[in-house]
């Protein structure tokens, strides 16, 4: 009987010290918690509205970016800027950053020829507004033939189609008919508008960097509007300031 009495005490004992054994250790008093993960993207600012900017992605990256940042003082459109958030990324579009916790000016690299592609849109917009009435549900935008990224196309187009509550399609006169936006047979577009830029070759040498374009909308083939030979020129710390039209024809 003692050896029994004996034997399921250490027995009883080991099972003790075994669920003792299987309890975590806790963290002494005074340990840092872990640091937070941190990551950096650079991109592109293509607008700046109020406390919200738009952000094209460089080096590659395809995509645009929307975040709130209430310190937008000391950031304009055409900077490039480190944005440092948690490493995730909210695939909408455009696409939200996670936790963001600072923008920061690169200092170099500034280039606001989006903000001049927008501002010839806005232009074009508002001659000749009956091509783009109240009837609009699509606002076409083609910028392929611009030397803006593809990132930058995406995000000057999006801001264009959300300032005037269209819904964005993207594409050629061409790409946009064989999807069946264009009736192709009457050359008209009964429920949206074409908007285009086309950056033409520049021949000479020059001082400063000229870039010369058309642009035009189109609603049908009785109904468009053209600027020719625009020509705008960057100074030498990347600012377009503005640009100036060498003829406008309608149609």
């Amino acid at each position: 009987m003692k050896k029994w009495t004996l034997f399921l005490s250490l027995y009883f004992c080991a099972c003790l010290l075994a669920a003792c054994a299987a309890q975590p250790v806790p963290e002494e008093a005074g340990d840092p918690p872990p640091e937070p993960t941190r990551a950096d993207i650079i991109c592109r600012v293509v607008t700046v509205e109020d406390d919200q900017l738009l952000l094209a992605g460089v080096d590659g990256d395809r995509n645009i970016y929307s975040l709130s940042w209430e310190d937008t003082k000391s950031i304009r459109p055409g900077d490039l800027v480190t944005v440092t958030y948690d490493g995730n990324v909210l695939e909408i579009w455009p696409a939200s950053l996670g936790n963001v916790c600072a923008v920061s000016s690169l200092g170099s690299g500034f280039d606001d020829r989006c903000a001049l592609y927008l501002q010839v849109l806005e232009d074009l917009w508002e001659v000749d507004p009956g091509l783009n009435g109240n009837d609009l549900t699509y606002i076409g935008v083609d910028l392929s033939t611009t030397s803006l990224s593809e990132s930058e196309r995406a995000a000057v187009a999006w801001a264009f189609a959300q300032k005037h509550g269209g819904e964005l399609v993207t594409g050629t006169w061409e790409e946009l008919a064989e999807q069946g936006y264009i009736d192709q047979e009457h050359l008209y577009w009964e429920d949206g508008c074409l908007f285009s830029i086309t950056e033409k070759e520049m021949e000479g040498t020059y001082s400063l960097t000229p870039v010369t374009f058309d642009a035009q909308k189109w609603r049908s083939g009785l109904g468009a509007y053209f600027f020719c030979d625009c020509t705008s020129v960057q100074s030498s710390d990347g600012h377009w300031d503005g640009y100036s039209i060498g003829s406008e024809a309608i149609s």
